[in-house]
């Protein structure tokens, strides 16, 4: 978790969805509080410095401009951390993620296109300077609560998905022992953009273009696939009943394309079944994203 600050507020960033309601309250909370400990700190340091006219001015300004932060991230605009928590608080109530997420998300999207509008207003009937923060922190928020909402889409999407429904069955594996020059031929035959790598029958490691293109084009000729490959024991591996949307995220903090999909325990006994890749998870949500549920029809 990281609590990331701008000149306008703050947001708690999480890695993923925390599970509970009560652990992203406690992780929202900790922004607002930050914020009123410090302008607490400096009221404080104001009244001890108060023979110093230019010291007790500054702490006062750092005071009433942490008062102001905190106030304004209380404010329920998800995913400020005020809409944070009161995405929590909806949870806990109705015991729906989803259900609890369109409404911090509708929420924020009414503060942001308040701030929007009172902006618009100071710039017609007063100073145009003044509009512009307003409208900014307002079109910030309309983007990031639209982004959390889009989010959620593809989690449902991906809800009930495992790594087996959407890998391809097809394995493709090359020799260790040809060269880049060669195997950069193969990629422009087959399209292919990822190989396991086998020597004497026996698995050693994976080859995407990544890895090709960290060696210079005019070294391809004299180096081989093997001494640039991802060592075997460096393969991150997935479970055929691993969910989609866990496997998604690993790929993402990974910063890789596609994963081996293995049966069993990973390991020297597992046995390769599939191969899945990005490309493949966004397909599949595209697809049920163009699908919509029928409702059943009510009986008589």
């Amino acid at each position: 978790m990281s609590i990331t600050l701008f000149i306008f507020g703050g947001v708690a960033r999480i890695g993923r969805d925390p599970a509970k309601a009560i652990q992203e309250f406690n992780i929202a909370v900790a922004g607002p509080l930050a914020s009123f400990f410090l302008a607490a700190t400096f009221s404080g340091l104001r009244a001890l410095f108060s023979f110093d006219e230019k010291l007790a001015a500054l702490a006062g300004y750092l005071a009433f401009a942490n008062l102001c932060l905190g106030l304004f991230n209380l404010a329920p605009g998800f995913p400020l951390d005020g809409g944070r928590i009161f995405r929590s608080i909806v949870w806990g109530v109705t015991k729906d993620f989803a259900k609890a997420t369109r409404i911090a998300g509708f929420s924020g999207k009414l503060i942001a296109y308040g701030l929007i509008s009172y902006g618009a207003w100071c710039a017609l009937n007063t100073h145009w300077q003044g509009g512009i923060w307003p409208a900014v922190i307002g079109l910030y928020l309309l983007s990031a609560a639209q982004d959390s909402l889009t989010q959620l889409a593809f989690r449902e999407n991906l809800r009930g998905l495992s790594a087996a429904d959407v890998m391809s069955q097809e394995v493709p594996i090359i020799s260790g022992g040809i060269s880049l020059e060669d195997y950069s031929a193969e990629v422009q035959r087959t399209g292919r953009r990822f190989h396991l790598v086998v020597t004497d029958d026996r698995l050693v490691g994976m080859i995407n273009v990544h890895a090709l293109h960290q060696v210079p084009r005019d070294e391809w000729a004299h180096n081989s696939v093997q001494a640039v490959m991802i060592p075997r024991d460096r393969i991150l591996w997935a479970s055929q009943e691993e969910p989609l949307l866990r496997l998604l995220e690993r790929l993402i903090a990974a910063d890789i394309n596609q994963m081996p999909v293995v049966s069993g325990t990973p390991g020297d006994g597992a046995h390769v079944i599939g191969m899945v890749s990005r490309d493949a998870i966004l397909r599949v949500m595209q697809a049920r994203s163009e699908i919509r549920p029928t409702t059943p029809a009510k009986q008589a």
